[in-house]
């Protein structure tokens, strides 16, 4: 809990600066119904650390009936949640002008999963099964998992977001999110599932990222500071602390949401390093670097995914991350 602290202390010290000023009004859109995954963002709003940070945030929940996207070039919302770097690519081919200014998440929780006495005990043993796949992981990973490691397109079944056919299938494979549906197998069918990262593998975007305006930065970047850097906090918080405010936030927003599902989800996180690994434990959560985005971008083109006229630099900034923010007292980890 030391770290914790140390973060609740690094947030009180800025957040007096702005304390006798009125708040900013912030509104951050999600890019689906309220859960554990969202969780650092509700952490900062229910223990105080954006107002700390002389900011008022109101949290925009995304879903099946929401396109938060869409409102941010149009300065409806302030901030978004975006799912990987792919998007932020897309951004820059259109000309529509926002860009990324962190990553809460080191990697993408995208994941295969087998059932377990099936041979499929490797992420390349899965190649050549059924398998159970949806539209937009077909139109991002996919082609860099055929040009990788030979995935085919004739082994792909459609996914409707239901375990049903795979759980059916002994032999089949499906996508998912490690933080969600091997929990809807568990409940369901009473077996724990093989799961295969798909960051672990080598499709490594940045995922959950919160993306602005290009004159937001421009014009308020000390605001945008705050606002990731709160964040960033808020997900120190949520992670290793009492996060019980947040997750009372989160149902409800999302009253269907569970407290075994937020935990299932949160253990995830941290067995898998999907919130703080790799370049954080040295620069902070939200940490981003030039190589790693270069070598995605590289895999993006070269599996035809995005094109290579594009100016990737133009999808994100390093101006607000790597500071160190809310890794004081962290020690060896």
């Amino acid at each position: 809990m030391k770290h914790v602290m140390r973060a609740a202390l690094t947030a009180l010290s800025f957040g007096l600066a702005f304390a006798a000023q009125a708040a900013d009004k912030v509104r951050f859109g999600t890019n689906w119904l309220a859960q554990a995954e969202h969780g650092g963002f509700y952490q900062a709003v229910a223990d105080g650390t954006y107002a700390r940070y002389g900011l008022d945030v109101e949290i925009v929940q995304g879903g099946p009936q929401a396109n938060n996207r869409l409102l941010l070039p149009t300065g409806r919302i302030d901030f978004y949640m975006g799912g990987n770097m792919i998007q932020a690519f897309s951004a820059v081919e259109q000309n529509i002008p926002t860009l990324v200014v962190a990553a809460a998440f080191q990697k993408d929780p995208q994941i295969f999963m087998a059932h377990p006495g099936q041979g499929h005990d490797t992420f390349k043993s899965l190649v050549g099964a059924q398998i159970f796949i949806g539209k937009d992981l077909m139109a991002t990973a996919f082609p860099w998992l055929k040009m990788e490691y030979g995935f085919r397109e004739e082994d792909v079944k459609p996914y409707n977001f239901n375990p049903g056919p795979f759980i059916a299938n002994k032999a089949s494979v499906q996508q998912g999110y490690a933080t969600s549906e091997p929990f809807a197998v568990e409940k369901q069918a009473r077996f724990k599932p093989n799961v295969f990262l798909l960051a672990d593998n080598g499709f490594n975007t940045y995922s959950t990222t919160i993306e602005t305006r290009r004159d937001l930065v421009e014009k308020k970047s000390d605001l945008v500071q705050r606002f990731v850097d709160a964040s960033i906090i808020g997900w120190y918080t949520y992670m290793n602390g009492d996060n019980a405010k947040a997750n009372a936030l989160i149902k409800r927003d999302n009253p269907d949401m569970t407290n075994e599902q937020i935990a299932f989800s949160i253990a995830r996180m941290k067995e898998y390093g999907i919130v703080d690994s790799g370049d954080s434990r040295t620069l902070g959560i939200g940490a981003m670097t030039h190589e790693r985005q270069k070598s995605f971008f590289d895999k993006m083109v070269k599996s035809g995914v995005v094109k290579a006229s594009i100016d990737y630099r133009k999808a994100y900034t390093l101006q607000f991350v790597n500071k160190g923010v809310g890794i004081e007292g962290q020690g060896a980890r």
